[in-house]
């Protein structure tokens, strides 16, 4: 069970904490912005590119942070950390960074890419099955079995600051752009992402609306939103979106956006696969599709933009050049 750290929530004075902790250790990612964007929308588009951050994805800031928190004891009995690959490739890299020894529990179907990335920064990579086993148990058993810190992708106080930091940075960059926010479109999978972002931005840009995007059938947050309580994904669901496909939104985090978030929206995969098009096309990154789902509902209509001035998070670039190239090459 998670500690009752783990299971603090966190506040705004957390997330401009853990801005300070990784000051030096991120990249600022740009906010990017097309005038045929624009144009097409009706509106002011403003892309944050979190593909562009260490290890191609916002996780490494959650889990700089988490891992900046830990006292030498525990940095020497390392970290043990579960994911289908951003989060495992952020604690992977923090670890390094800080000389603490890392073990990751992957799926078997992950991509390469980033499982490959896990392992340049040298981390241990376990895989399970997922047909018959279950991730945190095996995540829990090996971190008992080493006397490791186990660091969860959201049910975290200290990951979700550090999420959070992306929201910070994107008030900040919107405000020297001249952007009164109307929206902020996030991606979502377990939600540590949009809690954090959310926290922050209802202090700083309170005017501000915040969605969480979710792939169709994997819209457990939408649902949950709607519903007033954590549900989780119909069974059978499936979806290429591989870095949001968590079962039912966090405790922790659904505490938070309940209070939050003004709704959640789902986008199908065709619609996702579109946006990474234009992504690559308008933008000039590669967004993989878990993170092109913000994009997508801007872009689909799935989020009207008309009149209005939206920030979406793309939240990560890691995927598989085979896959990419798929993507390009089809047609809407």
């Amino acid at each position: 069970m998670p500690s009752s750290h783990a299971l603090r929530l966190p506040e705004a004075a957390d997330v401009e904490a853990a801005a300070e902790r990784l000051r030096g250790q991120i990249v600022t990612t740009p906010l990017l912005e097309s005038a045929a964007l624009n144009e097409r929308l009706g509106g002011r588009l403003l892309v944050k590119a979190e593909m562009l951050q260490r290890t191609g994805s916002y996780k490494f800031r959650g889990a700089f942070n988490r891992l900046s928190r830990l006292d030498g004891t525990e940095r020497g009995r390392g970290v043990v950390a579960y994911s289908s690959g951003n989060h495992a490739q952020g604690v992977a890299a923090a670890a390094r960074a800080l000389d603490i020894p890392a073990l990751i529990v992957m799926p078997s179907r992950a991509p390469m890419v980033k499982v490959e990335g896990t392992r340049s920064h040298g981390a241990e990579v376990v895989f399970y099955d997922e047909a018959s086993e279950r991730r945190e148990e095996v995540a829990e058993r090996l971190a008992g079995e080493r006397g490791a810190t186990l660091v969860r992708p959201y049910e975290d106080a200290e990951v979700v600051a550090g999420q959070g930091t992306v929201g910070l940075e994107l008030a900040a960059q919107a405000g020297a752009a001249q952007a009164a926010l109307d929206a902020v479109l996030v991606p979502c999978g377990g939600g540590g992402l949009v809690a954090g972002t959310a926290l922050v931005l209802a202090k700083v840009c309170p005017a501000a609306e915040l969605w969480a995007v979710e792939p169709q059938g994997f819209d457990d947050t939408r649902r949950s939103l709607a519903a007033g309580e954590r549900l989780e994904i119909a069974p059978g669901a499936k979806s290429f979106c591989d870095a949001l496909l968590a079962p039912t939104p966090g405790k922790l985090t659904f505490a938070l956006n309940r209070r939050l978030l003004a709704g959640g929206l789902a986008v199908d995969d065709a619609t996702v696969a579109a946006a990474m098009r234009d992504a690559f096309t308008y933008l000039k990154v590669v967004a993989e599709p878990g993170g092109a789902v913000a994009l997508a509902a801007a872009l689909s209509g799935a989020f009207d933009c008309r009149g209005k001035t939206v920030a979406v998070i793309c939240s990560g670039g890691n995927v598989d050049p085979e896959a990419f190239g798929k993507v390009l090459g089809e047609t809407a």
